[in-house]
């Protein structure tokens, strides 16, 4: 642990900060095992001694989406209190030996809310910075969970999945990804929200979608399954949005009472994509372990489908979701910091910057 080295034999204490989209979120994650860069197999006692996300989604409601400018002056006012909620300064206890913060993607304006934050605070106590993927900060969510690290083995197929990420992940190692499936066009997270407010749910949609799902016939509506029989690991789920809107138009006034139905077989569609994409996924590329993060892996139906089909593959571990940890938060960005910083990594908090387009 090069940057932090003060501190190899008692581990060491990572500040994390999200800005990212609409969540404010700050985390003080401390980390002990190994004295060398992570390792496959390697167990490690992992604490996250607090942990607090301020949600912005009462205020977005009103407006039906998020509003990146509102988002942006949300949060400067949110981190100051969460940073002095979570009392860094105020024992040795609480100290931390380097800040991890999200540096993309993300709205450009929410995300230099957080950076300016942890530049700060990387000049004020002189500690390492690191900027962190926050697509790598949901991959960390998994990690964070104390049965998958007991049996987190390499390599691990992860299916990403949130309100703008849609992709299959191959974990060749720690901070070693390869995408092998994506999204083309929306994210399957993105279309449980936009069809549900097609169907006049609030915002956000999707959790509510699924909760009527749960009452009705997924088989109700002969909805698509796009790119399902497409031979790449690529997903689409325009057109699905698409044939929905076009449903919604014929059943003109009986919406209200087919709803369960209709969200059923809303729901069944995009989870026959992704399940289908990530059973292929599985066979051409043989992982140890298959994880499942991001805020839609918090769909019991999704999570129940996965399962059943990492059963049918001997040998294979299906990590669980990470439960508390679906959405964005701090605590995955500081997870995927100790990480960064495990190996060396580090950024000039002179020169780190906000990374809207970041990609894995």
């Amino acid at each position: 642990m090069a940057v932090i080295s003060k501190h190899k034999s008692a581990g060491f204490k990572v500040l994390g900060i999200e800005t990212s989209c609409d969540e404010t979120s700050v985390a003080l994650l401390e980390v002990r095992g190994t004295t060398q860069p992570p390792a496959r197999g390697t167990r490690y006692a992992v604490q996250l001694l607090h942990h607090e996300t301020a949600t912005q989604i009462p205020i977005h409601r009103r407006y039906g989406g998020v509003v990146p400018e509102v988002a942006a002056r949300t949060h400067i006012a949110e981190v100051i209190k969460l940073l002095e909620r979570a009392d860094i300064f105020a024992s040795e206890k609480q100290g931390f030996d380097a800040i991890a913060v999200t540096q993309g993607p993300g709205l450009a304006t929410a995300l230099r809310v957080g950076i300016e934050a942890a530049r700060t605070l990387a000049y004020l106590t002189d500690v390492p910075i690191v900027g962190v993927n926050h697509l790598e900060g949901h991959l960390a969510s998994a990690w964070l969970v104390p049965e998958n690290r007991e049996h987190w083995r390499f390599p691990v197929l992860v299916l990403l999945v949130s309100g703008g990420h849609s992709e299959l992940v191959l974990m060749k190692d720690f901070c070693s990804y390869k995408v092998v499936g994506r999204t083309r066009d929306d994210a399957s997270g993105e279309a449980f929200d936009k069809t549900a407010k097609l169907m006049g749910l609030s915002y956000p949609g999707g959790p509510i979608l699924s909760r009527y799902a749960a009452k009705g016939n997924p088989e109700a509506y002969g909805l698509p399954r796009p790119m399902i029989h497409d031979p790449s690991l690529d997903m689409s789920f325009s057109g699905l949005k698409t044939a929905v809107r076009n449903l919604i138009h014929d059943l003109g006034p009986k919406v209200p009472e087919v709803l369960p139905d209709l969200c059923a077989s809303i729901q069944a569609a995009i989870v026959d994509v992704l399940v289908n994409k990530t059973s292929r996924a599985i066979m051409a590329y043989k992982p140890k372990c298959l994880a499942v993060v991001g805020g839609v892996s918090a769909n019991p139906h999704l999570q129940a489908e996965l399962r059943k089909a990492a059963s049918e593959h001997p040998g294979l571990i299906m990590l669980e979701p990470p439960k508390g940890f679906y959405t964005d938060n701090a605590a995955m960005i500081a997870a995927a910091g100790a990480w960064r910083l495990a190996q060396g990594k580090k950024d000039d908090w002179k020169k780190i910057d906000a990374k809207p387009e970041l990609d894995l």
